[in-house]
């Protein structure tokens, strides 16, 4: 049974800007883990993408927060009280611009720094004081070592996409981060995959953690239909092609393993007429950001991206994801999927599945507790007949646009070409020679020395050879 937002008893303020951003019912993850959170109580929290864990955590934050808003405009009224920790500059500022529409009609101040962005505009922000810092792990680190932010007053920390935090790459930062932050604190951890060994790592830092799972861990969504196609590497594009033509697909994201890769199949696309934008880790901030924003306001119908784009991102209404490369992680592959089927909305997921491809297959298959069944890709005939330079691919047979198929037509005016003249010879059927007759490849003969050519003298060897 659903629960509505009116029985939280939130602030007034708080309140208002729930009821303007359009929530009413709360999901299962908000419904268990926002009461617990109020109670200051340290969380680990289970729960399908695309079901609501930034409110679940941010709302309930504000709302104990709020005993410290004030006017002052002194930065030392504002110290920073909420750290929000997350992998990605996307999701780092998608969950920074959620937090400031929840507290839009408080005084808590809040910010996001992320790398690939000047420091300055930054360093100006945190100088002013915040009350919650949404950030990347390096680039905090680089405003911890320049002492533009002071964490000593942390009360609550958040970390989202947690097993990805807590994964081997980000684990030092992490550490380090945490080493400036006073020892009581309320941790919240999130995500939607734990394995057993994050959870024992999490461990280390939760106190008593109360865990919520709304859904079998690693579980991905029933809203979203999955299909795994075999295909050859030789054939993905055209089997991507394909099956976004044949599934009217009017939106996706295709992920890709390598940024290399990304750009190539981007540009690919975009050759083949589809609207493609690329999204990787080798593009500036500047890009990266551009990128997904014509993406959110259906400029460009395909998104090719790396894992970057795997975490958290929340847009509305896509119908499909593709995975043009296995995901090398089968904890990504969950979070890839939950890119589509959000909020209750149907959608699709497809994924190409090549022969050197067992090994990741049977690891996400052990994942999600589920039999991948392969099928095939029957492509239709869509090469071309003939050789058209006008940009544009024609199919069928007499088509007279084709040059292959087309009769060949000569001006007016222009005399036919003479008919070249045909040798009967080569009419004949074949005879086998006599058997007496000398054949015609028979080696020649050698000529003769002429007589006016002496031959070398004889000259008398310096050791003979005994008998």
């Amino acid at each position: 049974m659903t629960q509505a937002f009116a029985q939280l008893n939130l602030a007034p303020p708080l309140a208002r800007a729930v009821a303007e951003m359009g929530y009413t019912q709360m999901t299962p993850i908000q419904a268990q883990a926002i009461p617990v959170v109020l109670t200051g109580q340290d969380v680990m929290g289970a729960a399908q993408t695309g079901t609501g864990k930034t409110a679940a955590f941010s709302l309930p934050l504000l709302q104990r927060l709020l005993k410290h808003e004030n006017a002052s405009t002194s930065p030392a009224r504002h110290p920073v009280r909420a750290l929000v920790l997350l992998p990605t500059r996307e999701l780092a500022d998608q969950v920074a611009q959620q937090i400031k529409l929840y507290a839009q009609h408080t005084q808590l101040r809040s910010t996001v720094v992320f790398g690939g962005m000047d420091m300055k505009p930054q360093t100006a922000e945190l100088k002013k004081g915040v009350e919650v810092l949404v950030a990347t792990p390096g680039r905090l680190l680089d405003h911890i070592e320049a002492k533009n932010v002071v964490l000593n007053q942390v009360e609550y920390v958040v970390l989202d996409e947690a097993d990805r935090m807590l994964d081997i790459g980000f684990l030092p930062d992490l550490q380090r981060i945490l080493s400036y932050l006073p020892k009581q604190r309320t941790t919240l951890l999130f995500s939607a995959t734990f394995s057993p060994e994050i959870k024992r790592l999490a461990s280390s830092y939760l106190q008593n953690p109360i865990t919520i799972e709304v859904a079998r861990p690693n579980e991905t969504a029933t809203t979203v239909t999955q299909h795994f196609y075999s295909v050859t590497d030789d054939d993905k594009r055209r089997a991507l092609r394909q099956l976004v033509r044949q599934n009217q697909v009017t939106q996706a994201f295709v992920f890709c393993n390598s940024k290399l890769g990304c750009a190539r199949l981007a540009r690919s696309l975009e050759r083949d007429g589809l609207r493609t934008t690329a999204l990787h880790g080798d593009k500036s901030q500047d890009e990266r950001l551009k990128a997904l924003d014509a993406f959110k306001r259906g400029e460009v119908d395909l998104l090719v991206c790396t894992d970057v784009a795997a975490r958290g991102l929340d847009i509305k209404d896509v119908p499909a994801v593709f995975n043009y490369d296995l995901p090398f992680n089968a904890e990504d592959y969950v979070h890839r999927i939950g890119r589509t089927g959000r909020a209750g909305a149907s959608g699709i997921a497809i994924s190409f599945v090549t022969g050197s491809d067992s090994r990741l297959l049977a690891d996400i298959e052990k994942l999600i507790k589920r039999k991948a069944e392969l099928e095939p890709v029957e492509f239709e005939d869509d090469r071309p007949r003939g050789r058209i330079n006008t940009g544009r691919r024609h199919w069928g047979d007499d088509d007279p646009r084709d040059v292959l198929d087309a009769p060949a037509k000569r001006p007016e005016g222009r005399p036919a070409a003479p008919k070249k003249s045909h040798d009967p010879f080569f009419d004949q059927p074949y005879v086998e020679p006599a058997a007496d007759a000398v054949p015609a490849t028979a080696a020649p003969t050698v000529p003769r020395r002429p007589t006016n050519i002496k031959s070398k003298r004889k000259v008398a060897a310096l050791f003979k050879g005994t008998a």
